[in-house]
């Protein structure tokens, strides 16, 4: 049983057990049989999700069932709650941002959850983000907290979904050029390692999270395939990740040097992308983000001649060849390649 949480007072307290909380209250005293102190006659109700939500029971516990209303929290009791709990399994990295989408929310962090309204939402999330990904930062933090409040019964929990996020203005991903991927062999053949991580990417198409999970066991590499590694659809969940005869070095010696456990790279997200830049930094690359080397797989695909949209589907795991629109990113010098094709006839 966890350690009693007191209001002083004679208000009840609240204590954990297991994954919940138990709200208590002293309603009276009985004669001591054995002659020493009275003893306290306690009630008590346990199942709430969270300690705010237990010491609101108390008053109605006081009571003998009568619900009286109290004060609600403020929206910093919550995050405080969320902070210690749900949010701690999430990555380092969406932990940051959403401490950083809290830290904007400032102007209502110190509201009653059951005072803040629409208006008052969609002009604080207005105000401190203009632009689209903190904005939904901000309202996936808050629809957490008024999750947590609503299981108080002090807020409804579909109130952050009426905050409008602003136009998503999602900017084309630039793809790695030629100079830059023989700057990155130029690094991993001079015996800095890192470089493989932007190389085996640009070379598979795998996602960033792909090549994270990867293990020994995933790479047959007499028949040239990555196999149980794909992530999010289907399509890529069922497809083998094909390997060009160029990287198969390159990914022999990854195996050779796979982790104890069998993964081909430590389980450290933060460590992993630190290495990926590192390496981009090493071959003097623009600091292009995991997700460009797919955009550079499909774009070798799609310019070189005579491979067929179907295939391309197929070699980036794609559910079909619309996708081609969203991933290739063909030069000016590409375009004119195509069109002189189109040769000259006599008749």
């Amino acid at each position: 049983m966890g350690k009693s949480k007191s209001r002083g007072n004679g208000q009840g307290t609240a204590y954990k057990r297991g994954r919940t909380w138990t709200a208590q209250v002293i309603v009276g005293y009985r004669e001591n049989q054995s002659g020493g102190q009275p003893v306290p006659v306690k009630r008590r109700k346990g199942g709430f999700p969270t300690k705010a939500a237990a010491i609101a029971y108390c008053a109605t516990l006081k009571t003998g069932g009568v619900e009286v209303k109290k004060d609600a929290p403020r929206l910093f009791e919550y995050w405080e709650t969320y902070k210690n709990g749900e949010f701690t399994k999430l990555s380092k990295s969406k932990q940051s941002a959403y401490r950083t989408a809290w830290n904007k929310l400032k102007p209502i962090q110190d509201v009653r959850v059951d005072r803040i309204t629409v208006d008052l939402l969609r002009k604080t999330v207005s105000d401190a983000c203009p632009t689209f990904d903190p904005a939904k930062d901000c309202k996936s933090v808050l629809t957490n907290l008024f999750s947590l409040a609503a299981a108080d019964r002090f807020a409804d929990k579909d109130l952050p979904s009426f905050i409008v996020l602003p136009k998503h203005e999602e900017k084309e991903r630039q793809p790695f050029t030629d100079l830059e991927q023989a700057a990155l062999w130029k690094v991993y053949e001079s015996g800095d390692k890192r470089a493989a991580i932007p190389l085996l990417m640009i070379y598979t198409g795998m996602m960033p999270g792909e090549a994270q999970g990867l293990r020994a066991e995933n790479i047959n590499l007499e028949e040239r395939v990555i196999v149980n590694a794909g992530m999010k659809t289907k399509v890529r969940k069922a497809t083998p990740i094909v390997l060009a005869n160029d990287i198969l070095p390159l990914v022999e010696d990854l195996v050779a040097n796979a982790q104890k456990s069998g993964y081909i790279w430590k389980r450290n997200e933060d460590e992993w992308y630190a290495s990926y830049y590192a390496a981009l930094e090493a071959a003097g690359c623009r600091k292009l983000t995991p997700y460009s080397c797919r955009h550079t797989t499909a774009t070798a695909l799609a310019i070189t001649e005579g491979i067929a949209p179907q295939t391309i589907k197929r070699v980036m795991r794609w559910s079909t060849t619309k996708m081609l629109d969203r991933y290739a990113h063909p030069e000016m010098s590409d375009a004119l390649s195509a069109v002189d094709a189109i040769k000259k006839t006599n008749e």
